[in-house]
């Protein structure tokens, strides 16, 4: 049966009810945001608000940058957009429960939601989009739905272990949304299979054209999606960061892009992809000490690491391995997430007093040491400041290197299963054919077709007039 199908609107209505009964149960606004907070908590709301600006931003890249960036299917426009909002809007929800699970416990019996939540859910939401890019046009809206509830389950817990027991730094996320996602959603694919060669999986003039203008959203809104989270000099630093990767990785995928080809000409798919490289690459060591010139380095490297995927891996990896990818997301994400998380290992391993001040234990909370005069000292410049086990600069970089190596282990092997759940969903949905692959026709109402049915049923009415005649 063509179509979404009635499981589909079953378990959207469905999952949406129990979202609704959840957050009646476990879900209130934090004191800074409800009606009856004290005036002290005044300066809390005011702070909370000031995060709002790179909410919007990282809101307009999750509903506009990622979709868009996904049109460029010839024939997938409407589902690309389309369900990019709809498996947004359904995660978002399902991750501020997710989230804020961990906040349960210790006499709070209740989730509380600020700004900072939303912006989190956001981030959540774009690892879930980004394995869709790896899967784009080869699955249903129930199939997207299920991986997307799976995988957002999984982020929080890892992401979890990984900041409050690890006690690693990523500020921009580099390893717990693009390494995550990217080869969680490969994992996926890979389980699905490889599809037939279809002529509808490719581009045309007009789509690439809207990839683009989902490109330059995400690369103008990316500073704020890797700076967030921080505060003070550190969210600066973030934004300053960002800003000169991305530069860098934009020049440096124009410049290979034509040394990779044998015509010497801009390749559009590097250019919508390979230029928001940097972005991913300095996330991790977004908020550290890696100097200007550093950022652009990293961008620079990037830049050239994600077009080498694009141009010489990825048909490598469909070849050899029948890894398909429809969106490269490998070369976007995975391999410059995994450059990132490197990145941010040697900073760690650089970081010192010298460069950070008592700011050292506010991004690497696991160098505080257990006692001594040194903690009292340091809690005089931060008073939230708590002893800890004292990582000496070698460890902290090998704890963020072991949080990168558990995070593609985690992704893999849960994107495996991921994959084997939505492979039983198509088989005994009989949905297991590829004729519909890469087309909107399959989910979409499209007035064109139907206004081209129509005049071929004209014409051959007019045909058979003719020949009676």
């Amino acid at each position: 049966m063509k179509g979404a199908g009635r499981r589909t609107v079953l378990a959207l209505l469905g999952f949406q009810a129990l979202l609704i009964v959840l957050s009646c149960v476990l879900v209130r606004y934090d004191r800074s945001a409800a009606a009856d907070a004290n005036p002290s908590n005044d300066d809390q709301a005011i702070e909370n608000m000031k995060v709002y600006s790179m909410f919007q931003d990282v809101h307009v890249m999750i509903f506009i940058g990622f979709g868009f960036l996904m049109t460029f299917l010839r024939r997938y426009g409407f589902s690309s957009v389309g369900f990019n909002f709809l498996l947004s809007a359904v995660i978002i929800q399902w991750a501020i429960l997710c989230n804020g699970v961990s906040e349960l416990g210790n006499g709070q019996s209740t989730i509380p939601v600020t700004l900072q939540s939303l912006l989190s859910a956001d981030i959540t939401a774009a690892a879930c989009l980004i394995s869709m890019g790896a899967v784009l046009g080869k699955t249903s809206p129930l199939q997207l739905m299920i991986m997307g509830i799976i995988e957002t389950a999984v982020y929080a817990v890892n992401e979890f272990v990984a900041h409050h027991k690890l006690q690693v730094t990523d500020a921009g996320d580099s390893i717990f949304v693009h390494v995550f996602g990217a080869y969680f959603g490969l994992a996926v694919s890979m389980v699905l299979g490889k599809p037939r060669h279809s002529d509808l999986e490719g581009s045309s003039y007009n789509s690439d054209l809207f990839a683009m203008i989902g490109s330059v959203f995400l690369w103008i809104c990316w500073p704020s999606f890797n700076s967030g989270g921080l505060v003070g000099s550190a969210q600066q630093r973030g934004v300053i960061n960002t800003y000169l990767s991305l530069a860098a990785s934009c020049v440096t995928a124009f410049a290979i892009s034509v040394l990779s080809n044998p015509k010497r000409k801009f390749n559009m798919v590097h250019i919508q992809n390979a230029t928001l490289a940097g972005g991913v690459a300095i996330g991790t060591a977004a908020n550290l000490m890696v100097q200007p010139f550093g950022a652009m380095l990293i961008g620079s490297l990037a830049g050239i690491l994600s077009v080498v995927g694009f141009q010489y891996i990825q048909p490598k990896l469909l070849a050899k391995m029948n890894l398909h990818d429809t969106c490269g997301v490998h070369n976007l994400h995975g391999m410059p997430g995994v450059f990132a998380g490197i990145v941010g290992a040697l900073m760690a391993f650089l970081a010192n007093k010298d460069n950070y001040g008592y700011n050292l234990y506010a991004h690497f909370p696991a160098r505080v040491p257990p006692d001594g005069p040194e903690v009292a000292d340091a809690q005089q410049a931060d008073r939230d400041l708590q002893p800890n086990v004292g990582r000496s600069a070698v460890e902290q970089a090998l704890f963020q290197l072991l949080a990168l190596g558990i995070t593609l282990v985690v992704a893999v092997v849960t994107g495996a299963v991921t994959g084997a759940i939505l492979k039983t969903l198509a088989t005994k949905s009989g949905k297991t054919g590829e004729e519909y692959f890469f087309d909107d026709s399959e989910h979409w109402e499209i007035e064109e077709d139907e206004e081209e049915e129509d005049n071929k049923h004209h014409e051959t009415h007019e045909q058979v007039v003719d020949d009676k005649c």
